[in-house]
């Protein structure tokens, strides 16, 4: 639980990565955070998926986002997508069996400025399970700006056991394959710079750099299309073990 804890005060803001809070930090904060004013995003309206495709250094993941519970979160992320804020961003941390984070840095570790933050939605019934993804925040709960992270497991303890969660907002529908090898690297101390400008090294950075090339939304077609083709490329589940031959009855007395 200790450990737990810890990581969840790195999430987000200051990158969080050296914050104590338990918080999924966003990176570095700008300054004290403030009130946060009505949310800056807008539900959309749609209520079916809303898609969206990640191209990675490591592969696409497709993305089935849910504006009908978490309007606000879908709204906002979609609106950075449309507007290119994530193309060319790094992914910059990951903690190997707990979360991948991105949408905040630029391939060189510079925080990159974004839009007034929005309301947590961590009440919506979606769950920080494997595969999905969520909005990372500072330890305020209304504070998520651009950054989100993608669990590498079933993380109950960010679904507000001890407080206000962690707001789920989609999940993965083609490509756990890629976040899984992205999961797989160590992290390392590394210096970032967050968006005072100021420089800090912090120990969840990956060793290797990780880049979320492009983001775009794409129509439930061209989805489905993806999730058919990850299917068909999906290795045969191993053959079954043959049952071990029964063991042969003590011949009977007379």
């Amino acid at each position: 639980m200790k450990i737990t804890t810890r990581l969840l005060g790195s999430l987000s803001a200051s990158f969080a990565i050296a914050c104590t809070a338990a918080a999924l930090a966003q990176g570095a904060p700008d300054a004290a955070p403030k009130a946060p004013a009505a949310p800056a995003a807008q539900a959309p309206a749609a209520t079916g998926p809303v898609y969206v495709v990640f191209e990675t250094s490591k592969g696409k993941i497709l993305l089935a986002l849910d504006p009908a519970k978490a309007p606000i979160s879908v709204a906002n992320f979609v609106k950075y997508v449309k507007s290119g804020f994530y193309d060319n961003t790094t992914f910059h941390r990951i903690v190997p069996n707990f979360v991948v984070q991105g949408g905040g840095f630029d391939d060189k570790f510079v925080q990159k400025k974004t839009e007034a933050p929005i309301k947590n939605e961590w009440q919506n019934g979606l769950k920080n399970a494997k595969g999905s993804i969520s909005m990372a925040r500072l330890p305020s709960p209304d504070s998520a700006t651009s950054q989100f992270f993608l669990n590498l497991k079933d993380n109950a303890a960010l679904d507000g056991a001890n407080g206000p969660g962690y707001a789920v907002f989609g999940k993965i529908v083609a490509g756990m394959d890629v976040l899984e090898t992205m999961g797989a690297i160590r992290p390392a101390p590394a210096e970032v710079t967050d968006q005072t400008g100021t420089k800090r090294v912090f120990p969840d950075v990956p060793s290797e750099k990780v880049m979320l090339t492009k983001a775009m939304e794409v129509d439930a077609a061209t989805a489905e299309k993806m999730i058919a083709d990850a299917k068909a490329a999906a290795p045969a589940p191993a053959p079954a073990a043959p049952a071990a031959p029964a063991a042969p009855a003590a011949p009977a007395g007379k």
